[in-house]
């Protein structure tokens, strides 16, 4: 499997950041022997799906167009996303077939299938809430607010397997600040698309739809925080929640809505989906945490997907140096 490249590009540098980055994603596509060489090395959160894989019962998606207009990452964000070289970018073919969405299915295994017909093309996601200058962008306009970057990330799931994912996107704080939000603005809620038709999970009462998530202003505007609409050079496909999610790297991965119709800044912590269903279990914070379990399993530790042995968790998810600033004097267990 491909390592995580310690160069980093430069301005000026012709190649592509995700050429100096991560294997080519074509790679990933064609290779059965790399899936073979996975099954040794599968931990359980991902040995199912890597069988049905060899054996052709996992069902794929459409493959999405390349972005041709990524940029490299801001110096000092480039230095604080590094990863090292032992953590390599996990392989297209999980990403993309490995996935929690249950607007589609509870069955990871099936969500990419189930998705595959998600058009996408006509999208519109309102910016509005306790700001000077309310938007409604469609996905043009979205890409005007901030040249496209590739960042590749760390994205523990709160079930404790985790991969490495080359996201391209840009980041939200720059959305933000071209709503101009109000002194009184402390929060920022999410909303996914409401559309059963669309999305057949809805139809059922695993949860509370449309799906809804939030941050606190100062997490939302933090320059690690990215509005995703690609990952390995690609356009999001539907199954990783197209045509733009949030990526908040430090967090736990439901904390990362997909498919956002709504960007709503507002004055008092939002409800979330998750904590709405389960408050024991989810907080409204969900920082990755390896001190803190979850009532029904260990944290301590998760299964990086292609590989053979359990990682120790970091805390917040190796991004600490980045983010702890933000959370001084909270008690991290009362807010979990």
């Amino acid at each position: 499997m491909a390592r995580q490249e310690d160069e980093i590009a430069t301005p000026g540098d012709s190649r592509r950041p995700a050429d100096l980055e991560v294997t080519p994603p074509a790679l990933y596509f064609s290779r059965r022997r790399l899936l073979e060489g996975s099954i040794l090395g599968a931990g359980a959160a991902g040995t199912a799906w890597l069988y049905r894989r060899l054996n052709g019962t996992a069902e794929g998606g459409a493959e999405t167009a390349r972005i041709d207009d990524l940029s490299a990452p801001a110096s000092g964000i480039a230095s604080a996303i590094r990863l090292p070289p032992d953590e390599a970018a996990t392989a297209l073919a999980a990403i993309t077939h490995y996935n929690n969405f249950y607007e589609f299915t509870t069955d990871k295994d099936l969500v990419a299938a189930r998705a595959a017909s998600f058009d996408t093309s006509v999208w519109r996601l309102s910016v509005g809430g306790l700001v000077r200058r309310p938007r409604v962008l469609d996905l043009d306009d979205l890409a005007k607010v901030a040249p496209r970057e590739e960042r590749t990330y760390r994205m523990r799931c709160v079930e404790a397997w985790s991969m490495v994912i080359p996201w391209a996107g840009l980041p939200l704080a720059r959305l933000l600040e071209s709503v101009e939000p109000l002194g009184s603005a402390r929060y920022v809620a999410f909303e996914t698309l409401l559309d059963p038709q669309r999305m057949p999970g809805q139809k059922t009462d695993v949860l509370e739809w449309p799906y809804v998530e939030g941050l606190r202003l100062d997490e939302a505007m933090h320059p690690l925080t990215l509005l995703a609409t690609g990952l390995y050079g690609r356009q999001l496909p539907p199954q990783d929640g197209a045509p733009v999610r949030l990526v908040v790297p430090w967090k736990y991965g439901f904390k990362s809505i997909k498919s956002i119709v709504k960007v709503s800044l507002v004055a008092e912590q939002p409800l979330t989906t998750w904590s709405r269903r389960a408050p024991n279990e989810y907080g409204f914070f969900a920082n990755v945490n390896p001190h803190v379990d979850h009532p029904r399993w260990s944290q301590a530790t998760e299964q990086r997907i292609g590989e053979s042995d359990r990682r120790p968790t970091l805390m917040f998810n190796g991004y600490g140096e980045q983010v702890a600033h933000m959370y001084a004097g909270l008690d991290l267990r009362a807010n979990f």
